[in-house]
């Protein structure tokens, strides 16, 4: 055995002697390490050409070993590999460390690779846990040794290495973290640089102060276990004192190309040349959508925004407040309950199944296995159009659509229109109860405004090299129909009557709009989406708990949110007309409780298939159930007569641009109410024998307090 194993040794040394001369053959020059790149620089710019970020490594001066800090040196030789002078590439004495601590504790605690390996790794290997790598690495770092000399080595180590937040070699990370030159550096500041090596992202001052503060008195306590430093020096160093330089301000920008720049990973091959990405975004539509969401979101809560031209390309996009505080993008990660927008495509299946805006329906109670809607109107309705239906979101029409054509057809015509989130099939999902995203629903307004022709979402137009080759090149594709075009032109009708008359008067812009609102259980959601001249935008408001918001409903903060960006957004586009002007649904329906109350807590609850259970007493405890959009719930009895001439008033208003007198509108005398006792059908404006006497003589109204009986009584 001892002979055998004196053959095997023999032939492992012969193959690594072998080995190492063919890496030594093929290591480049040390002119050449020096002017290799350390990672790919990426320019992004918007879509008028300028540059809005500049990612991926930033490089400081290239230090000769000379005026390389001694402190510097020494503290990263102490932290790093304290034999770093003595051994040939690899630790024999850190890697026996490295298994014995690993026997002992059950896992690698400790890591043996000397500064000569992570040379090795960083320039020529990628960091992937494998015995392969580790031997290969090993193999470099021993023809690293025979190639340069210990200077050369350490000069390459600390001109290379990574130190977080894309500083590559000290002088990069010593002007991002402090400012100023590494020929300066104190000895603190060295100290917190040669403390990022170990977990440049966990220890990165830009991430967390406190942490690489914590490390540098780490680094400093083994110099002075080494000998390195004195009791008096480290007394007198204080990492707590260091003077951190000030972070760039990030901006919603960010939430724009952190979703796009991904995607490079799919649309290229090139990973190392400096690149350009030219986008779609629009530096003044962007600047609108963070000043709206800004000064519209309600306090306490988060806001999001998207916004897509005709062919899908990404205008603007606002993931949240702040990006500093929080990079999460709700336009693109969140998912929640739509409530009422969700109607879209319950309307739109009912439509391709042949129902018209102008199909009569009945608004009357109904149940489907055991799920009861109710109307916010506090009523029913009778015999209505569909375009009134959608128009005051009568959640009773919706759900007798939904069991007309199948509450699996709807989820199909959802996935169709681009919703990636699963869609369930519960009777109550037509109220907008399964969890979906912004940039879909968004998507899926933009492809209704599109004609029915599928719109997809994209940020990046073209790519070119530093040298101007293109790389890639965005190609549209208007190829896919979703909907016949009659189908998505009456889907617009209703959008366009929703707006004029119906939950969402609060997005009008003074041009043709479509769009609808949505909100759901105890106001934890408001949501608007609609398009005009050619832009379709989303909004979403709400907290990131769930929590209720007060107030907080579709067709106000969100609804005056997308208002706000839309005037900008399309300032400088031409007014376009919708292929169907927009028709008026009938004034004696009222408009729903979205529009008009300002706190619809009063919903109800559902449990996961759609029945009704009972409500939580604390309205701000999170609960586990579904619940159905509280702006389509029937709180019970009828308002005062007050409220409903007041809304009456409200909504001719806003079709006609006059308000009724309160004192001669005949639709206010007690006896056009079929509900009171003194009804007479000859004062009742729905009646059909009855004409305006003010329409037949305009004294009537300056004669009269009370309109007299119609000719012919």
């Amino acid at each position: 055995m001892f002979r055998w194993g004196l053959v095997v040794f023999g032939l492992m040394l012969i193959a690594t002697l072998v080995a190492v001369a063919v890496a030594y053959s093929s290591l480049p020059s040390l002119n050449e390490l020096k002017s290799s790149p350390n990672g790919q620089m990426i320019r992004v710019h918007a879509a008028d050409g300028s540059v809005i970020v500049s990612l991926g490594p930033s490089y400081g001066q290239w230090l000769p070993y000379g005026k390389i800090p001694e402190t510097m040196k020494e503290t990263m030789v102490s932290v790093e590999d304290k034999r770093f002078r003595y051994h040939p590439g690899v630790d024999p004495i850190g890697i026996a460390r490295s298994f014995y601590v690993r026997f002992t504790s059950g896992h690698f605690k400790q890591g043996g690779s000397t500064i000569t390996q992570q040379l090795a790794r960083n320039v020529f290997l990628t960091n992937n846990k494998s015995w392969t790598r580790k031997i290969r690495e090993q193999i470099l770092a021993l023809a690293i040794e025979r190639k340069f000399t210990k200077d050369a080595i350490l000069e390459l180590y600390l001109n290379k290495v990574y130190f977080g937040g894309g500083a590559y070699g000290i002088d990069a990370a010593s002007r991002k973290f402090f400012g100023h030159s590494a020929t300066t550096l104190s000895q603190g500041e060295a100290a917190v640089i040669a403390g990022l090596v170990k977990a440049p992202s966990n220890y990165s001052p830009s991430a967390d102060r406190a942490a690489a503060v914590a490390r540098a008195k780490v680094v400093l306590g083994v110099m002075r276990e080494q000998g390195k430093l004195s009791s008096a020096d480290l007394e007198a160093t204080n990492p707590d004192a260091i003077q951190f330089a000030a972070e760039p301000k990030q901006n919603s920008v960010r939430y724009f190309t952190d979703w796009a720049l991904p995607q490079l990973d799919t649309l290229i091959d090139e990973t190392t040349q400096p690149i350009d990405v030219w986008t779609t975004l629009d530096i003044g539509m962007q600047g609108a959508a963070t000043q709206s969401i800004a000064q519209n979101t309600p306090a306490g809560t988060q806001g999001a925004l998207v916004s897509l031209d005709r062919d899908g390309a990404v205008r603007a996009m606002v993931g949240g407040r702040d990006y500093v505080s929080s990079i999460y993008n709700r336009s693109t990660q969140a998912v929640r309950q739509p409530g009422s927008a969700f109607k879209l495509f319950v309307y739109l299946a009912g439509i391709e199944s042949g129902l018209t805006p102008e199909s009569q329906v009945v608004d009357e109670p109904v149940t489907i296995n055991g799920w009861t809607p109710r109307n916010n109107s506090r009523r029913y309705s009778g015999t209505i159009t569909l375009r009134t239906a959608f128009a005051y979101s009568i959640n009773t029409i919706a759900a007798k659509i939904g069991q007309q054509v199948g509450t699996t057809t709807i989820a199909d015509m959802a996935r169709r229109f681009g919703i990636t989130t699963p869609v369930n099939t519960h009777p109550s999902m037509v109220l907008g109860t399964s969890d979906v995203r912004l940039i879909d629903m968004t998507r899926a307004f933009a492809s209704v405004g599109a004609n029915g022709i599928a719109v997809a979402p994209y940020g990046i137009t073209k790519v070119t090299s530093a040298d101007g080759e293109v790389l890639y090149q965005h190609q549209a594709d208007a190829s896919h129909v979703l909907v016949a075009p009659q189908v998505a032109a009456q889907m617009i009708d209703l959008l366009q009557t929703a707006v004029s008359t119906g939950t969402a008067r609060a997005a009008q812009i003074g041009r043709p709009v479509a769009g609808k609102t949505g909100t759901t259980s105890s106001n934890k959601d408001g949501w608007f989406l609609g398009f005009s001249s050619g832009i379709t935008t989303g909004v979403w408001m709400g907290r990131d708990d769930s929590r209720t918001v007060p107030g907080l409903q579709g067709g106000t903060a969100p609804a005056r949110a997308f208002a706000q960006y839309m005037k900008v957004a399309v300032a400088k586009r031409p007014v376009e007309q919708f292929q169907t002007a927009v028709k008026l649904p009938e004034t004696q329906l009222e408009p729903d409780q979205e529009a008009y109350f300002g706190n619809t807590t009063d919903g109800q609850f559902v449990d996961e298939n759609g029945m009704p259970i009972d409500p939580p007493t604390d309205p701000n405890t999170d609960v586990t159930t579904s619940r159905i959009d509280p702006s389509e719930v029937d709180p019970g009895a009828a308002p005062p007569r007050e409220q409903r001439r007041d809304r009456i008033g409200d909504l001719v208003e806003s079709i006609t641009g006059r308000r009724p007198d309160a004192r001669n509108d005949p639709r206010n005398d007690p006896r056009a109410d079929p509900r009171d006792e003194r009804y007479d059908p000859r004062y009742d404006p729905r009646d059909p024998r009855y004409i305006d006497p003010r329409a037949q003589d305009p004294r009537a109204r300056r004669r009269r307090d009370e309109p007299p009986p119609p000719p012919g009584y």
